[in-house]
């Protein structure tokens, strides 16, 4: 009998009854959260900069604080403070940071380095302990509350700097984790701390049978080619002959639906997918009911929430933010409107816009979809291609001919025979064959048809489709040799044109 799993049910459901988690005026609770960031980093450089002082005797602190500061991208927050915040105290945020998380995929000087302070750290767990809550609304045995939990990230081995320390946000996360999980954790501290993907995949395979896991948390990408590595290492027809109770998979970081067929094709039963919104600027939102892909917005755990739409009201043509986009805060979003995310958060990101987009489905319940990036809009010709609007079209291949695209990318290139543009595709598939004209007719027709302004500029400007079909290891062949392969790696959805030839190059 599951003593300690009743016990733990019991509490969880307790607490998720008599105290809930969602706050039940979220406009009021985002005012508290940006008036407690506010009042906390108004003695630092930046808050005697921009007057917080001022801002929190204003009527309405929000248009206030709109109205005193700029939307910053990492350019201009790093160059103008966090570089000073490496060093010196009280820059952006009490203290010294004692992490920097490296934004995925790059290493070396280019990385992007977002401060991780120990506040930072206090508000991401208070999200997870929220998303902990909320299994309560779902129907799980007692005895799930006693299994291992796999967590496939980033390597936790962390670089040694000038009095900080700096690794992806995952293996941050994994190397400060409350100790009443470390009970729980699998693969454990030594080997989350391998370096090498290949390795620590390996060892996951070798140490698997040991382990009673009932629930998986990473990447969807990375994570059917860790399960495939243990079901092959081990003699397995799927993963459930070994872990029989697995009954959970946390995804985020991309979509998981074009990961879908992929993944349940490894197990003997469906198990219960929950989204996760983990960025290296902070954990923003979760799967907090069944029967939805929907996220709940973390409204009332320490950080603050802009809107930008993500249209002609807020970005040019090209896709660049405009000099004076319309911003809006929880009171005037809009469900089924594409907004563009700025974040204010307790690591001294300060109307910071990390570069996504997202859309609210139910604004009574603050949940949203992560709809794409700001930069993945394959907008060169007037398409006006979101991330969300490929993903569809991806997702209709695969059901209509049968195939497993399971990574791809596309990205406007120029004819070398007359100047005109056309989208050069590039599938990755998990086995089998696609025949690339087959491909091509069902993604221009399905974007048509989705998409009136693709139909326009198929009409116009964009003259033709090009697809290659290769196998989705060689996609990640290209990744490994720039030396982004694995943990919270994603493979880009939109190319510029230049790093496009550099894959079809690589290619062949």
């Amino acid at each position: 009998m599951a003593f300690f799993g009743h016990v733990i049910k019991a509490l969880i459901e307790t607490k998720h009854n008599l105290l809930p988690h969602e706050p039940t005026d979220p406009e009021a609770a985002q005012e508290k959260q940006l008036r407690n960031l506010l009042e906390t980093a108004q003695n630092t450089a930046f808050g005697k900069y921009y007057n917080f002082a001022r801002i929190l005797e204003a009527e309405d602190i929000r248009k206030a604080y709109r109205e005193e500061l700029p939307i910053f991208d990492y350019h201009e927050m790093n160059e103008e403070w966090w570089k000073k915040q490496r060093h010196d105290p009280d820059i952006t945020w009490p203290g010294r940071p004692r992490f920097f998380a490296l934004s995925s995929g790059t290493t070396g000087k280019k990385s992007k380095r977002i401060p991780v302070t120990d506040e930072m750290l206090e508000c991401t767990q208070a999200v997870g302990r929220a998303q902990a809550e909320c299994l309560a609304n779902f129907d799980f045995d007692a005895d799930l509350y006693e299994k291992d939990i796999l967590m496939l990230t980033s390597s936790a081995h962390l670089q040694e700097r000038d009095g900080w320390q700096e690794g992806e946000i995952s293996g941050i996360n994994v190397s400060n984790m409350p100790e009443f999980m470390e009970g729980f954790y699998k693969p454990g501290l030594e080997i989350a701390q391998i370096d090498d993907w290949d390795e620590r995949v390996q060892r996951i395979a070798e140490e698997a049978p040991k382990w009673d896991v009932g629930a998986l948390a990473g990447i969807p990408s990375w994570m059917v080619m860790m399960l495939r590595k243990i079901i092959e290492h081990n003699g397995l027809k799927n993963i459930h002959e070994i872990w029989p109770d697995l009954s959970i998979y946390t995804t985020g970081g991309v979509a998981f639906e074009p990961y879908r067929q992929t993944f349940e094709a490894l197990l003997d039963h469906p198990i219960t997918i929950m989204d996760t919104y983990l960025a290296s600027e902070g954990f923003f939102a979760f799967n907090a009911r069944p029967d939805t892909m929907s996220m709940e917005l973390a409204l009332d755990h320490g950080m603050y929430f802009e809107f930008i739409p993500h249209d002609e009201r807020g970005f040019d043509e090209t896709g660049t933010i405009l000099k004076k986009p319309l911003v809006l805060d929880y009171r005037d979003v809009e469900e089924g409107v594409d907004y563009a995310l700025v974040v204010s958060t307790p690591a001294g990101s300060w109307r910071y816009m990390i570069g996504d987009t997202i859309k609210f489905t139910d604004l009574e319940r603050m949940e949203m979809v992560i709809s794409g990036r700001t930069k993945y809009f394959l907008n060169v010709v007037g398409s006006q291609l979101s991330e969300e609007k490929l993903n569809k079209a991806i997702a209709d291949l695969n059901e209509k001919t049968g195939a497993t695209v399971k990574e791809f990318t596309v990205g406007a290139l120029k004819r070398e025979e007359d100047g005109e543009y056309v989208h050069q595709w590039v599938l990755g598939l998990e086995e089998g064959e696609l025949d690339p004209e087959r491909a091509k007719s069902v993604l221009d027709e399905h974007l048509q048809q989705a998409n009136k302004n693709y139909k326009v500029a198929r009409q116009k400007a964009l003259k033709d489709l090009r697809v290659k079909v290769e196998s989705a290891d060689r996609l990640y062949a290209f990744l490994e040799q720039t030396k982004k392969k694995g943990g919270q790696i994603k493979f880009p959805k939109v190319m510029p044109e230049e790093k496009l030839r550099d894959l079809l190059e690589f290619l062949g």
